[in-house]
């Protein structure tokens, strides 16, 4: 009997649900591929330790695993989306984690608009 592996996730656990920015960088047409056309998108969220969750990251791609971004959408539905890669930045003393997430384009969805301060950024766990 063949054992799966649940992937690893990073949930968004309060704030307004990541505003996705589609990325038109040529690095991305090298992990676009698959049987459903990817779009990949951006987005900004705040951590307590975001170089925790930066090592969980790596750690998952290092052992071949996926990592997903779970969080709320507007609507309060929850939805997940692979992370495929992940940079962390300090803004104002706070961690803020710039994910790059890889969505089939028929599914992708996220509000459109510029992102306010680091207050407004949803808060990861």
């Amino acid at each position: 009997m063949s054992e799966t592996i649940d992937p690893e996730q990073i949930t968004i656990i309060e704030g307004p649900s990541p505003e996705f920015h589609i990325v038109g960088e040529p690095w991305t047409l090298s992990i676009l591929e698959g049987g459903a056309p990817y779009i990949i998108a951006t987005c900004q969220v705040r951590s307590f330790n975001g170089q925790k969750l930066i090592e969980r990251c790596e750690r998952a791609w290092s052992n071949k695993n996926v990592i997903r971004l779970d969080f709320r959408q507007v609507d309060g539905l929850r939805r997940q989306m692979d992370i495929v890669a992940a940079r962390l930045d300090k803004v104002d003393g706070v961690d803020v984690l710039n994910l790059w997430v890889r969505q089939k384009m028929k599914t992708l969805m996220g509000r459109i608009g510029d992102v306010g301060d680091a207050n407004d950024l949803p808060l990861i766990d």
